[in-house]
């Protein structure tokens, strides 16, 4: 969990991206002479959840395009707890204000929804950046937009309510999953990714649930009704 207990160890190679036109959002956004440029540099990896991507403090080596995993940036604090301050999925990029910024990461990544991601080599990105204005605007803008996201989740986090917040953040996560109806996440963590206790998130998806927005069972996450 993101947060707590030890680093898991890290994380093993991937495979070689054949010349498809990339699932994710960001990459396939960029002009074709970049994803040219960047394209012999990609590795796809498959990662299952609770797999650190870098830790708060860590030399950023690599710029992580999530395809159909969602990852959490998470905060840890001093006295042990953690929350979530950023979700990332296929329209996005982790590590990538990091890398090109001070080149240590700030908080945790850890993949929240397993699936595939596509690995860039810090190394490879620097040159490509500093080259292309059209990869700069792009990288920018989604700064400018995982900011916003930030932005919003701290108003969400002192403003709303735990159920508001919960739901927030399963709607959010749903759309990064791709519209998939079941979630596979535990009370436990969304108390974690939430910043709350687990009997707060206990008691707002039963209030969410006697509302006919969500259902869910043991060993399962709240998914949203559908219809």
């Amino acid at each position: 969990m993101a947060g707590t207990g030890p680093v898991p160890p890290a994380v093993p190679g991937g495979s070689a991206v054949p010349e498809t036109p990339p699932r994710n959002r960001l990459l396939a956004s960029l002009q074709p002479d970049d994803r040219r440029r960047l394209a012999p540099h990609l590795e796809r990896m498959h990662l299952e959840r609770g797999a650190v991507l870098f830790d708060a403090g860590q030399a950023i080596g690599h710029v992580w395009f999530p395809e159909d995993a969602v990852v959490s940036l998470t905060v840890a604090m001093a006295d042990g707890g953690s929350a979530e301050a950023a979700t990332v999925g296929r329209e996005g990029a982790v590590g990538l204000v990091s890398a090109l910024g001070g080149g240590r990461a700030a908080g945790r990544a850890v993949v929240q929804v397993p699936g595939d991601l596509l690995r860039l080599p810090l190394a490879a990105l620097r040159p490509a950046f500093e080259a292309s204005p059209p990869l700069r605007d792009a990288c920018l803008r989604h700064a400018d937009a995982l900011l916003a996201q930030v932005l919003q989740g701290c108003a969400c986090a002192a403003l709303h309510p735990v159920e508001a917040r919960l739901c927030r953040w399963l709607l959010q996560l749903q759309d990064r999953a791709g519209g998939a109806a079941a979630l596979p996440l535990t009370q436990e963590f969304l108390a974690e990714m939430l910043g709350v206790h687990r009997t707060s998130v206990t008691m707002a998806a039963l209030a969410l649930q006697r509302a006919g927005l969500i259902a869910y069972r043991r060993g399962r996450a709240p998914a949203r009704r559908r219809g």
